[in-house]
C-alpha cells in the first residue's frame, strides 16, 4: 500500500504490477528475465531510448501514466530519454533550506527502517545486509543502529535527485550487477539490492553527519548518471538522474543523527510506503 502525507491511499501502477507478477511468478517469465536483465540488453535498450526512433513512445506513455505535464518543461525532446529526464518547472519542487530539516532527495515512495546491530534491514518482507548493498563490511558497520531510507521511484516519477544537505563528498563507487525492476513484486523472489547495478558515495554533511547515498538501477536502466565526483555540494543542488525505468535511492544515516517524521515512521512500521517529493521535509536533525 502507498499513502500520501495527508493519509490518503495512493494509486499504484496496476498494469505494471500485473506484468511483473507474470514475469517473476512463472518459470517462463524468469527465463525471459535472464535475457531482459543482462547488461548488454540494458545497453541496447538505452541506445534505442536515446534515439529519435523512440520519440513516438512519449505521447502514449504520458496518456497511460496520467502524468501532469503542466509541472514540467515539455519542449525540445529529441528522444524518449530526453522526455524521461525532463526538468521540473521552476517553483514546482521548492527545497526546504531549514538547516535542521532532513529533505527528500527525490520524488518517490519512501520507507524508513532501523538498521539492526547485524546491519540487516527489511523491505517488503525481504531482508538485506547493508554490507551486501555496499560490498563494504567496514563501512556498513558504521551505520548499525541508524536508519536506512528507501526511496522507490516509479516510471512516472521525476527522475532527477538532489543533495539532502551541504558539505563535502567522496568519489562515486560503482558496483556492477544484473538489472532488475525495483517494484516490490520482484523483491519477493530476488535480493534486488544485491543483484542490481548501483553506485554510492559518502556525503560528509553539515547537519546529519556522514550519510551514504546509493543509487540502484532497475530493469532496462543502464545508466545512473551522477554529475559530480569528489568535492563540495549544496543542499538542493541536483546530484544526478536515472535514465529510463523505475529506480531507487537509498540513504544510510548513522545512529542518533536524524529523527524521521512520525507519519513516515508509522507507515513504514505497517509496511506502507509514503509519497514524498523532491526537496520536502521528511525528518529533523537529532
Amino acid at each position: 500500500m502507498i499513502k500520501t502525507r495527508t493519509g490518503q491511499v495512493a494509486v499504484s501502477n496496476e498494469k505494471q504490477n500485473k506484468l511483473l507478477k507474470k514475469l517473476y511468478g512463472s518459470v517462463l517469465g524468469r527465463v525471459l528475465l535472464k535475457t531482459l536483465t543482462a547488461p548488454a540488453v540494458s545497453r541496447a535498450a538505452g541506445c534505442f531510448m536515446d534515439s529519435a526512433l523512440s520519440k513516438p513512445l512519449i505521447k502514449p506513455f504520458i496518456k497511460r501514466s496520467g502524468i501532469d505535464t503542466s509541472q514540467y518543461v515539455m519542449s525540445g525532446f529529441r528522444s524518449y530519454n530526453d522526455f524521461f529526464t525532463r526538468r521540473i518547472k521552476q517553483g514546482k519542487r521548492p527545497v526546504d533550506f531549514t538547516p535542521e530539516h532532513l529533505i527528500s532527495p527525490c520524488d518517490s515512495k519512501l520507507t524508513v527502517h532501523r538498521i539492526s546491530s547485524r546491519s540487516v534491514f527489511s523491505i517488503k518482507g525481504s531482508r538485506y545486509r547493508v554490507s551486501d548493498l555496499l560490498c563494504n563490511e567496514f563501512l556498513a558497520k558504521r551505520y548499525s543502529g541508524g536508519y536506512c531510507c528507501i526511496f522507490r521511484l516509479e516510471v512516472d516519477d521525476y527522475h532527477r535527485y538532489c543533495y539532502i544537505d551541504s558539505g563535502m563528498k567522496s568519489d562515486n563507487t560503482f558496483i556492477a550487477g544484473e538489472l532488475h525492476t525495483v517494484n516490490p513484486i520482484a523483491l519477493e523472489r530476488y535480493n534486488i539490492y544485491k543483484r542490481n547495478c548501483r553506485e554510492y558515495t559518502v556525503l560528509h554533511t553539515d547537519n546529519f553527519g556522514d550519510v551514504v547515498q546509493a543509487e540502484v538501477g532497475a530493469m532496462l536502466v543502464g545508466r545512473i548518471v551522477n554529475l559530480h565526483g569528489e568535492g563540495a555540494f549544496r543542499r538542493g543542488e541536483e546530484k544526478g538522474r536515472f535514465e529510463f525505468g523505475g529506480s531507487t535511492v537509498v540513504l544510510l544515516f548513522e545512529k542518533d543523527s536524524i529523527v524521521p517524521d512520525g507519519d513516515i515512521l508509522e507507515n513504514s512500521a505497517e509496511g506502507i510506503e509514503t509519497v514524498v517529493k523532491y526537496g520536502e521535509k521528511i525528518g529533523i536533525k537529532a
